[in-house]
C-alpha cells in the first residue's frame, strides 16, 4: 500500500474510533435504561476527550487529523506535507491529499456512528424521545440562533486548531498527533467544559455530518427528523474556525515564541 493509502486508512480508523467512543458516551447518557443514563454533560465532555485520545493513538501514522477543520487549518498555516515523518508516511499537500484526508474522515465518522447504533440497538428502540436519538449522532443548539451558533463553533474550533498548531511547532508530526494523545484529550475536555454549552461543540465537520447521515439512513424506530436545517452550522463553523486559527498562528506564534 502506498503512503496515501496508509494515510487514508489511518484517518478512517482514527475517526471511526473517535466517533464510536464519542457518540457512544452520548448514547450512554441520553438513551433510556442505559447504565450511564443521566450521567450529565461533564461525563459527555470526559468521554469525548477520551474518544479523541483513542482516535489519535490509532491514527498516529497520518498525524491524526481526524477532523477536516484540522486538515484545512494546517493548509492555511502553510503545511507542505501531511503524515508522520517518524513513520515514513508523508505525502505532499495538494488537492488530492486534502480530499483523501477529508474523505477518510467522513467515511470513518459514518462507520463509527453505525457501530454505536448496533451497540445500543435495544436502547434506541426503547427511547421515546426522537431528539435524544438524534443527539447521539449529531449536535444541536441549546438556543437556536444560527448566527450565534456559528460563532460558538468558530470559537471552539479556533481554540482547538490554534493550540494544536502551537504544540506542533515543537514536534515533527502534523495534526493532533503533534500535540500528543493525552494533552489533546485534555484540550477537548476543556473546550467542552468551557465552550460546549451553546451548541454541544461539534468542532469537527466529519464528527457531525457523518453520523447525521447515518441517522438519516439507519432504520431507527421513531427517530424523527435529522434536523438538516441546522446541519450546515457544525460544518461551516469549524471549517472557518480552523482556517482562521491557521492564519492567526502564522502571525502570532512566531511572536509568542
Amino acid at each position: 500500500m502506498d503512503n496515501l493509502g496508509v494515510l487514508f486508512l489511518s484517518e478512517l480508523v482514527g475517526t471511526a474510533m473517535l466517533v464510536l467512543l464519542g457518540c457512544g458516551v452520548v448514547a450512554n447518557v441520553a438513551l433510556a435504561k442505559t447504565k450511564g443514563f443521566n450521567g450529565g454533560f461533564l461525563m459527555v465532555n470526559i468521554g469525548w476527550g477520551l474518544a479523541v485520545f483513542s482516535g489519535v493513538v490509532v491514527a498516529y501514522a497520518s498525524g491524526a487529523h481526524i477532523n477536516p477543520a484540522v486538515t484545512v487549518g494546517l493548509v492555511a498555516n502553510g503545511a507542505t506535507e501531511f503524515g508522520n515523518p517518524a513513520f515514513g508516511t508523508t505525502v505532499p499537500v495538494d488537492a488530492v491529499s486534502v480530499l483523501t484526508f477529508i474523505g477518510a474522515q467522513m467515511i470513518g465518522a459514518f462507520l463509527g456512528a453505525i457501530i454505536v447504533w448496533l451497540g445500543y440497538k435495544q436502547h434506541f428502540d426503547g427511547e421515546p424521545e426522537p431528539a435524544n436519538k438524534l443527539g447521539v449522532f449529531s449536535t444541536g443548539p441549546a438556543i437556536r440562533s444560527y448566527g450565534w451558533n456559528l460563532v460558538t463553533e468558530i470559537i471552539g474550533t479556533f481554540v482547538l486548531v490554534f493550540v494544536v498548531i502551537g504544540f506542533g511547532r515543537n514536534g515533527d508530526a502534523s495534526g493532533l498527533a503533534a500535540l500528543g494523545a493525552l494533552p489533546v484529550a485534555l484540550l477537548v475536555i476543556g473546550i467542552g467544559a468551557s465552550l460546549g454549552g451553546p451548541t454541544g461543540y461539534a468542532i469537527n465537520p466529519a464528527r457531525d455530518l457523518g453520523p447525521r447521515i447515518a441517522h438519516a439512513i439507519l432504520p431507527i424506530q421513531g427517530k424523527g427528523s435529522s434536523d438538516w436545517s441546522y446541519s450546515w452550522v457544525p460544518v461551516v463553523g469549524p471549517l472557518i474556525g480552523g482556517v482562521l486559527a491557521g492564519w492567526a498562528a502564522l502571525a502570532a506564534l512566531p511572536v509568542l515564541g
